[in-house]
């Protein structure tokens, strides 16, 4: 899946979840862990892939579920000394939704062997992926249905977004105005 069809599903879970739990849109900070962990897999594995060649694949290491128990943990441990336990379940429910989209296509089209990722190192990965980078492989995107599913995806998860309050931008906003103001001092 691509990094906006993560975001999309992501957001909606955990906007979803936050409305079940307690009656209201996500907080501004929970909407951008949320975020931050959908996008999160890609970020190291990509680069570390595709760019620098450390890792054997765009889908290894933070892909691997056993990965991701450990990165959760660390982040609710962390989280829950600060009393922020609410980032920390936002982080890993986009950390959760982007394995489990990512898992969609193989599961689709019945080959489970593409599947390995999820328990790596302890399985073998698949076939090694052909060497090139994000800008490549966007320019050589096809838009089948399930391209086009993913942007419907970000079409809804854009009007739940706005209709929530548009959580996170304020915080961004207050975040880069303290930044701004300490580089500038």
């Amino acid at each position: 899946m691509w990094p906006w069809g993560h975001l999309a599903v992501g957001y909606l879970v955990y906007t979803g979840l936050a409305r079940r739990r307690t009656d209201r849109p996500p907080t501004g900070e929970a909407a951008l862990a949320a975020v931050f962990g959908t996008q999160f897999p890609d970020l190291v594995d990509k680069p570390l892939a595709w760019s620098f060649g450390v890792l054997p694949s765009g889908r290894s290491l933070a892909h691997s579920s056993l990965t991701a128990l450990v990165v959760c943990g660390l982040v609710w441990l962390v989280a829950r000394r600060r009393d922020r336990s609410r980032l920390a379940v936002a982080f890993a429910v986009g950390y959760a939704t982007h394995l489990a989209t990512d898992a969609i296509a193989p599961l689709l089209a019945g080959d489970l062997r593409d599947l390995a990722y999820l328990g790596w190192p302890l399985l073998p990965l698949p076939t090694p992926e052909p060497g090139i980078g994000f800008l490549e492989r966007f320019a050589t995107m096809e838009l089948t249905a399930y391209a086009w599913f993913q942007f419907a995806l970000v079409v809804l998860a854009l009007a739940v977004w706005v209709r929530d309050g548009r959580p996170g931008l304020g915080t961004l906003r207050k975040w880069l105005g303290s930044w701004r103001r300490a580089v500038e001092s």
